[in-house]
């Protein structure tokens, strides 16, 4: 697998779908790589704030803001739920639930080392957490 995630703060919605042709490059961002970052947000929520795969799925979560989710580029946003408890959860916490995402995505057969997950968890929480101050929301360009 080879794909580019790029997790970005925007003012608002239509300001993030124009990072959908060239990704986020005139926002504060983070690059990871190599996971299905729609189903991570689902799964990390799930983690930090409890409820249902099913229950996200249904509510279309997360939700699009751009492009077509067929292989192509797409932009999505971090739901308030989870963007509330990235923004006030501690490093015990998120390092708890990198470990447990960790083991879930082994459980599927990919490999996202546990130290490495809570760096994404840890740099995605304090990304929020500035975006949350200046009034703004995170989303997500995959490419």
């Amino acid at each position: 697998m080879s794909v580019i995630v790029e997790f970005f703060a925007a003012p608002d919605d239509a300001s993030a779908a124009l990072a959908l042709r060239t990704g986020p490059r005139a926002f504060a961002s983070l690059s990871f790589g190599n996971f299905d970052p729609e189903e991570a947000v689902v799964e990390w929520e799930c983690l930090l704030v409890g409820g249902s795969v099913e229950e996200l799925v249904e509510a279309d979560e997360p939700r699009l803001v751009a492009g077509l989710d067929d292989d192509g580029c797409v932009v999505f946003a971090i739901s308030p739920r989870l963007s509330a408890a990235l923004a006030g959860a501690e490093r015990p916490e998120l390092k708890v639930a990198a470990a447990a995402w960790s083991l879930q995505r082994a459980e599927d057969g990919e490999v996202i080392d546990a130290e490495i997950a809570e760096v994404i968890l840890s740099d995605l929480a304090a990304l929020v957490s500035s975006a949350r101050l200046q009034g703004q929301g995170v989303y997500c360009w995959v490419a």
